[in-house]
């Protein structure tokens, strides 16, 4: 069997880290990467990305041309662009037209009708009309405040209310999130962008509590979220993100879903850059109450960026083997690491 071909369309730190990802695997191999990046856009591979590479690999030029990429014979584009369905769209419209499934990494679009019903329909018909299927995966939304919590309740004879708590470090993502986070500003312009509805901070809540909810069987009646800045005491910089003494060096959010009116699901999400120089201790909490009640923690936190690769490469086979259409991950089967060839796990 011939190797499964992808495509990357956004070669930011998500990108890349997928990039090196598929080149770690056997069977996987990069067909064609788009960008619209002028610094890199024209360049080999070999010259962006600082892994060894197979030969083969080594000259593929990243495009700024995406139809020119998409006419290209490949299984499967991941799509690290944007982080709302809206955005996202288009974008996945076209490469479902060209034939091929979609990994995207837009946190809307892992469950997009929790926000967008309407193209969520549309995505759906036209991955079916198509014959291919669209998902939307990372760390989180994705995993780590759903899909985890929601396998941990398999081992439950009921739930009473699920407290989920990610505290985790922004430091391995890119630009994007960096500004979604405003990490940076100062605290008057934190305030200023709330008042203009321009700080996105964690995208994903919604998703994550109606994701839930739905595979729980269980309607939710209100959602509610809230913001707040986290101010650092001290000079902190990341690759891709800096934050001076006395602004932000990322956001504190949180989120609650209501049941008959009663807290149901609470969401509590402090995300920074470098949180270790002021010693914040990252990890991922899960308490259920139920019967019988479970407690889980990982501590530190499972690291976001290559969290978010690895999820996306890989539900591939798992993309690759569904029928048609707009699938979430309660649709699939389980993530789990791919350790041998992948094409070992194709249909």
């Amino acid at each position: 069997m011939e190797n499964i071909k992808v495509i990357i369309w956004g070669f930011g730190a998500m990108g890349r880290g997928i990039a090196e990802m598929v080149l770690s695997k056997q069977g996987l191999e990069i067909a064609g990467i788009c960008d619209i990046d002028e610094t890199i856009v024209g360049k080999p591979l070999a010259d962006v990305l600082e892994v060894d590479l197979p030969k083969d690999q080594k000259n593929i030029a990243i495009s700024g041309d995406i139809d020119q990429v998409l006419s290209i014979d490949a299984h499967l584009v991941f799509l690290a662009t944007d982080s709302f369905t809206v955005k996202s769209y288009p974008k996945i419209e076209k490469i479902v037209k060209s034939g091929k499934n979609v990994i995207s990494t837009a946190e809307e679009m892992s469950y997009p009708k929790a926000s967008e019903p309407e193209l969520t329909t549309k995505m759906d018909e036209l991955a079916n009309e198509n014959g291919v299927t669209i998902l939307g995966t990372g760390i989180n939304p994705g995993f780590v405040m759903d899909v985890l919590a929601l396998a941990l309740t398999g081992a439950m004879v009921d739930v009473s209310s699920l407290e989920i708590k990610r505290v985790n470090s922004l430091s391995p993502f890119g630009p994007t999130v960096m500004e979604e986070q405003g990490v940076g500003i100062t605290l008057d312009e934190f305030h200023e962008r709330i008042k203009d509805d321009d700080l996105a901070g964690h995208v994903g809540f919604k998703e994550s509590i109606y994701m839930m909810s739905d595979a729980l069987g269980i309607d939710i009646d209100d959602f509610q979220q809230q913001m707040k800045p986290i101010i650092t005491s001290v000079d902190r910089k990341s690759r891709y993100g800096e934050a001076s003494k006395g602004n932000l060096a990322g956001i504190d959010m949180t989120a609650q879903g209501y049941v008959d009116k009663s807290l149901f699901i609470d969401m509590k999400h402090p995300q920074q850059i470098e949180p270790e120089i002021e010693g914040t201790q990252t990890g991922d909490y899960i308490h259920i109450t139920g019967k019988p009640d479970i407690n889980m923690v990982i501590s530190p936190e499972i690291d976001g960026g290559l969290g978010t690769i690895a999820m996306c490469v890989n539900m591939l086979p798992h993309v690759i083997n569904s029928d048609p259409g707009l699938k979430t991950m309660i649709d699939l089967p389980i993530p789990r690491a791919i350790l041998g060839d992948v094409r070992k796990l194709i249909k």
